[in-house]
């Protein structure tokens, strides 16, 4: 086997779930993560579709099923709290209520494929990448904290920021592309008792949710804005984030405003833009990009998880169909998945483009409408979902 020794940055869904495959393939797999634990909280994903089939080749999908949300409708209130629709169907995080897929919270699913891979893969936690040098057989690579190191392959499984695409790549400007709104997200008692529920408000440029989490024993608040032009800050400086959702929503309507005092001290705060990445290729010589480095949909496609998954699975898939030979499977990883990856993250802004149809219809004096996607919706999306075959590597 060619390249056997590769390194991962980035230890969330889809680092992990290719160091799976990876080491399960006769790879020797390392993986960075700037944090110095795998990250708690964040909100409630979905595995849907071919990811499905992923969990189950996996042998996790029966314990990810153990651990669903549960959640059993949505409620839609004005500023007041008034109710303005309710529904026993679907829900905002996690759509028709009676389908086959999987809704649980991030930190749980990142808790059960890092267990997965064992004892099999090297993690290196609190370090990060500050430079790669590539030449015709190894990439070589630096890190803030540990020893210089070389390696056949780097991924760069490190999110929308990704370090290692900022490397290989250049800047992110040259890539990411604003949906025009940021997301706000923190863990907080469940201080107004919903049963297994989630209460959305929106009010002009502001949003909020609350959604009860972990068998109604704490709740996951999510506060977003309207941003049309992208914000000047400091992606890492956490209080500066939690300053400005404060400022935007001290005057919010409903309960949004009195979420804040818990937002102050929840230790898995995280605030980021809904954006996406558009890159030509996705790889460059011996580096490969994963999941949102390479192709984030954004949260607005309610595929983020499931693209993590599935791009895991082929990526990996194709490095062992190619016994490690880097050109030949990147150039298959790109085969299978662009024309997924495309139609997903058009999933995105048809969702932008309906949110802003009403929002211009509320402005213009019409009753405030809450944002429900309806069945015709519903049926392209799952069209979307559904229209990738997975092959069997």
């Amino acid at each position: 086997m060619e390249n056997p020794d590769v390194l991962i940055s980035g230890a969330g869904v889809a680092g992990p779930a290719l160091a799976y495959w990876l080491s399960r393939y006769g790879f020797h797999v390392t993986v960075v993560e700037r944090a110095p634990e795998p990250r708690p909280g964040g909100q409630a994903i979905d595995v849907r579709g071919p990811a499905l089939d992923v969990a189950e080749r996996m042998g996790i999908l029966s314990e990810i099923r153990q651990l669903t949300t549960d959640l059993r409708g949505v409620t839609v209130v004005d500023a007041s709290g008034k109710e303005l629709y309710r529904s026993t169907e679907r829900t905002f995080t996690g759509g028709q209520i009676d389908n086959p897929d999987v809704e649980v919270m991030r930190d749980d699913l990142c808790r059960i494929i890092h267990q997965a891979t064992g004892d099999t893969v090297e993690y290196l936690f609190d370090d990060s990448l500050t430079s790669l040098t590539q030449d015709d057989r190894k990439v070589h690579v630096t890190f803030e904290r540990g020893a210089p190191r070389t390696f056949d392959l780097v991924v760069g499984a490190d999110g929308l920021h990704s370090t290692v695409r900022r490397l290989a790549f250049g800047p992110e400007a040259d890539c990411l592309r604003h949906l025009g709104s940021y997301v706000g997200l923190f863990t907080a008692p469940n201080f107004l008792d919903l049963d297994y529920w989630q209460v959305y408000h929106q009010s002009g440029d502001l949003g909020g949710m609350v959604m009860s989490a972990r068998n109604n024993t704490e709740s996951r608040v999510l506060l977003a804005l309207r941003q049309a032009e992208p914000l000047e800050y400091d992606h890492r400086d956490v209080g500066a984030q939690k300053r400005l959702l404060a400022e935007r929503f001290a005057d919010a309507g409903w309960e949004l405003p009195h979420t804040l005092k818990y937002m102050w001290d929840a230790p898995d705060f995280h605030f980021d833009s809904m954006s996406q990445i558009h890159l030509d290729s996705w790889s460059r010589g011996r580096v490969v990009l994963l999941g949102d480095a390479g192709y984030c949909g954004s949260p607005m496609t309610g595929q983020g998880t499931s693209l993590a998954l599935i791009g895991a699975y082929v990526l990996a898939g194709e490095l062992r169909a190619a016994r490690g030979d880097h050109r030949a499977a990147f150039a298959a990883y790109e085969r299978e998945l662009r024309e997924y990856v495309a139609r997903t993250q058009q999933l995105a802004l048809d969702n932008v483009e309906r949110l802003e149809e009403a929002m211009a219809a509320t402005a213009q004096g019409e009753p405030e409408t809450p944002p429900v996607v309806n069945d015709s919706d519903m049926a392209k999306f799952y069209e979307v979902v559904n229209s990738l075959a997975l092959k069997t590597y």
